[in-house]
């Protein structure tokens, strides 16, 4: 999963990370495969060497993310099922922007055998990538819009056998603004956000000032960038309705810095990106 989802995304992105982007964005529109060519090349223009493709390949290829396919004579790699079904979830959580309702919560009640511990690791990861918390040991909580894709995605890994799911309100004892801070490090994420809004606000400026004029191959080191940034914080966010976060909080800042630069850069990006494929 890590490799989908970057643990930090204030920091350069790994090459992995880049990959996977470039994949989620352009790779599904022609198949979902690409030249191994065509991918140097376009991970060059993001200042990564065939060397780091390559390795980075290799990873992804052991994660079971890519696997190899050649087309037409061609070697290149193709997202793996399993990596089409965690895009395709993740392209409604960081595409779609929707206010939190305020409408309960779900629980996630589980208990895993020792003999079996390794799915113990795999269902807190899933949970935690689904945007849970955690209340006690084997007890986890999300907003209650995250529940159906919390069954969905249980339901195709195999792990529902160990997990009871539960609709609910909280009613006592405690005010809930406190308690959410207590199920999430949410202090954390507020500085993970106060990061991301330093770091890209220059490049909305610069986007900005020359929307009209912007080369597109710098939109797409521009938003390439950006978005391999952005992409974990739908899944490090669980999605608290208002009234529960801080006066301070920074995430719809951020989220506006987001969307503004993808307004700007997503066209152009796209038309090189589609320049590079068709000619390849």
């Amino acid at each position: 999963m890590s490799d989908l989802v970057d643990d930090d995304p204030t920091q350069a992105a790994p090459p992995r990370s880049l990959i996977v982007t470039v994949y989620g964005l352009y790779a599904r529109e022609v198949g979902g495969w690409i030249g191994v060519g065509t991918l140097i090349r376009l991970l060059s223009e993001l200042g990564v060497d065939a060397q780091a493709v390559r390795s980075s390949i290799s990873r992804l290829k052991r994660r079971e993310i890519l696997v190899s396919e050649r087309r037409d004579g061609r070697a290149g790699y193709a997202l793996s099922p399993y990596a089409r079904s965690v895009l395709e979830t993740g392209d409604r959580r960081i595409f779609e922007r929707h206010a939190a309702p305020d409408d309960g919560w779900v629980i996630a009640a589980f208990s895993v055998p020792e003999s079996e511990r390794q799915h113990r690791h795999q269902l807190r990861s899933r949970l935690t990538w689904l945007g849970f918390g955690t209340v006690a040991s084997g007890v986890w909580i999300a907003p209650a819009h995250a529940l159906d894709d919390t069954r969905d995605h249980l339901l195709r890994h195999g792990l529902d056998q160990y997990v009871n799911l539960f609709r609910g309100d909280y009613v006592a004892f405690g005010d809930p603004a406190e308690q959410v801070s207590r199920w999430w490090d949410l202090a954390a994420l507020q500085g993970l956000y106060d990061e991301f809004v330093a770091r890209f606000t220059p490049m909305a400026t610069r986007a900005a000032e020359t929307e009209k004029n912007t080369a597109s191959r710098d939109a797409f080191v521009d938003y390439v960038h950006v978005l391999t940034a952005w992409r974990r914080f739908p899944y490090l966010d669980p999605g608290l309705p208002a009234a529960l976060l801080p006066a301070t909080w920074s995430g719809a800042t951020a989220a506006d810095l987001f969307f503004e630069l993808r307004r700007t850069l997503e066209e152009p990006a796209h038309e090189f990106a589609r320049g590079l494929l068709a000619d390849s």
